[in-house]
């Protein structure tokens, strides 16, 4: 089942974020690269795809996993939740209609 994966940016880690950045994408690659992954991106905190210093409110990962208990842990290992980027997440269940 696909899971929506979100975390929320605490205030002033925009550093941390770009930092974890790399390590955070290989994660995701690695789900793209077994078919798991449905898609994923930034939040930017402002109305542009380039939000420069006012970086990002925060990430959105929709993936396929056994259960939502797999996909919190998932999200648990994430360099952006390790580095503390994230000052909340959640994990939600979803179902694909369109397109």
């Amino acid at each position: 089942m696909f899971y929506a994966l979100i975390g929320e940016d605490a205030p002033g880690t925009l550093d941390a974020r770009m930092a974890a950045r790399p390590a955070h994408l290989a994660r995701l690659e690695a789900l793209r690269d077994q078919g798991r992954l449905l898609l994923a991106g930034p939040m930017p905190a402002i109305d542009s795809p380039d939000p420069g210093p006012a970086g990002f409110a925060g990430s959105l990962v929709v993936a396929e996993f056994a259960s939502q208990a797999e996909a919190e842990r998932w999200l648990a290992e994430d360099p952006y939740v390790k580095q503390g980027v994230f000052a909340r997440t959640v994990v939600r269940p979803f179902k694909k209609v369109l397109p």
